[in-house]
């Protein structure tokens, strides 16, 4: 029997079956969702004072900033704290920087033709944020460390640069950690314009799948010191933590971009969630709190990524048409496949009832040129779902480098 037979036959077998397997996003299961049951329980309403009932507080609740400046290593008056969102939140200071600028924009360039650098692949979430405010998107390549800073460092030094997206630590889709010496680069690096931002986001801040907790550098401490305090704002939620649709969010920047951004924030809201900050205060308590319902998130999710790992290793692991990270931390695993591959793979998965997520969205307009990357999202589906769908992720890559190689479609 040739290999390619034996493919096709699996393929019809994995029809057959009937799957219906989604691996688009990064959703937390339901197992996860449960471990945060308790804090329905929580019934209080006021916290020093303050009738979390009512308005007031725009920065959020004093306990959720105190509780939100530890886990951004900031300081309490550098920390706003928000809704379920942390999407959101990135949104709208953006959305501010179009409409008004922001302190130190040479010849007011955000509210005119401005450019993000965007790390490919990346996060499609960021990139939508900068399509939906009409931002040019320059693609900028990864390395084992993180961003190329050649690249960086030449296109910081046009003012119509104005902003950057980081995922930090465990990026966004490959699961690597940027070096301290990549990231003081960035924070102390030259720029054409005053007003240049990096957008530093802590999705995956204490998402480990080991044991070990990601070392990150102290960026608040890095700026203060480079004196470039207003270039970082850093962003966080609860998302991945307790409930994807009901967490809590913050930030954290220098005074100068807070009292720039309350001025707007008193325009936008008379107030957050407060009850919710406050039963993620009470259920959580302190970092140590959010580690240790973390250690039980690790417990779920460790299993599923190994059993990514070892059906690809065991299907495709001899081979030399594809390759994979294997992350110490966040929510996904980056495939690469041979070069013209990465759309015909995730077609011929959908074929057989297993969705992922769309072909080039990891790079800025969904562009791919390469189109070999393709993300990878564990944590949703059981074991045994996943098991079938890598078995059939290994299937279709497989096929698709034969059909690449014999320059013809063997699946209609």
């Amino acid at each position: 029997m040739t290999i390619l037979k034996a493919l096709l036959d699996q393929r019809r077998a994995f029809a057959a079956r009937g799957l219906k397997l989604n691996m688009t996003r990064g959703v937390p299961c339901k197992e996860q969702l449960e471990l945060s049951t308790p804090m329905l329980h929580i019934t209080d309403t006021s916290s020093r004072g303050i009738d979390c009932r009512n308005y007031g507080q725009l920065e959020g609740l004093p306990e959720a900033r105190e509780f939100f400046a530890g886990y951004l290593n900031s300081v309490y008056e550098e920390t706003v704290v928000g809704g379920n969102s942390s999407l959101s939140l990135m949104h709208d200071v953006i959305a501010h920087a179009r409409l008004r600028g922001v302190p130190g924009d040479t010849d007011e360039i955000w509210r005119k033709q401005c450019v993000f650098l965007c790390l490919g692949p990346g996060y499609d979430r960021h990139f939508t944020i900068c399509e939906s405010l009409g931002i040019n998107m320059l693609p900028v390549r990864m390395t084992a460390d993180g961003p190329d800073m050649d690249q960086v460092r030449s296109f910081v030094q046009n003012k119509s640069v104005v902003g950057m997206w980081l995922t930090y630590p465990y990026h966004n889709p490959t699961g690597i950690t940027y070096s301290d010496e990549t990231l003081r680069a960035l924070i102390s690096m030259k720029t054409a314009n005053g007003g240049f931002r990096i957008f530093l986001d802590k999705a995956y801040a204490v998402h480990d799948l080991t044991e070990r907790r990601a070392r990150l550098l102290d960026v608040r401490a890095e700026s203060l010191k480079c004196g470039t305090q207003d270039r970082v704002f850093q962003f966080c939620s609860t998302s991945k933590i307790t409930w994807a649709g009901a967490g809590v969010c913050a930030m954290s920047a220098s005074p100068t971009n807070v009292a720039w951004f309350q001025r707007w924030l008193f325009a936008q809201t008379i107030g957050p969630d407060k009850l919710n900050q406050l039963r993620h205060v009470r259920f959580l308590k302190n970092m140590e709190g959010v580690y240790g319902l973390m250690a039980e998130h690790r417990k779920i999710l460790r299993p599923k990524f190994d059993t990514v790992d070892k059906v690809l290793r065991t299907c495709i692991g001899q081979t030399d048409i594809a390759s994979w990270t294997t992350p110490e931390g966040g929510y996904f695993i980056s495939l690469e496949v041979e070069q013209g591959c990465a759309k015909r793979v995730v077609e011929l998965a959908s074929g057989v009832g297993v969705e992922l997520t769309k072909a080039g969205a990891t790079h800025p307009y969904g562009r791919d040129f390469e189109d070999k990357y393709v993300r990878l999202a564990p944590t949703y589906p059981s074991l045994i779902e996943l098991d079938d769908a890598s078995e059939v992720i290994a299937n279709s890559v497989h096929i698709a480098s034969i059909e690449k190689r014999e320059n013809r479609r063997v699946v209609p």
